[in-house]
């Protein structure tokens, strides 16, 4: 057999350190990141739906009373728009 280039040797080594610690430092990062919260203080999926689904009708609600206002807006303009137009039209007759 022949023996390793040291060149290879120089190279080969420290990376494969490197390619070691990863995995180490990857599996106590996941450790150290989150917290476990006790499953009797956890809200249950009912509930986040629940509560989703709360807001989301709050959403809507307040879109429509927004679209409602712009329609009652809109509809004000078109009858003054009207009116001025009619009351123009009566001046020059």
């Amino acid at each position: 057999m022949l023996p390793p280039c040291p060149s290879r040797v120089l190279i080969m080594v420290p990376f494969l350190c490197i390619v070691c610690l990863i995995p180490v430092e990857t599996v106590g990062a996941e450790q150290e990141a989150g917290t476990t919260i006790p499953a009797a203080s956890r809200p249950c999926v009912d509930c986040h739906a629940f509560e989703f689904m709360q807001r989301a009708l709050q959403d809507l609600k307040k879109t429509a009373y927004n679209l409602d206002t712009r329609t009652e807006t809109l509809l004000l303009q078109v009858e003054k728009r009207t009116l001025c137009d009619c009351v123009a039209a009566n001046m020059l007759n």
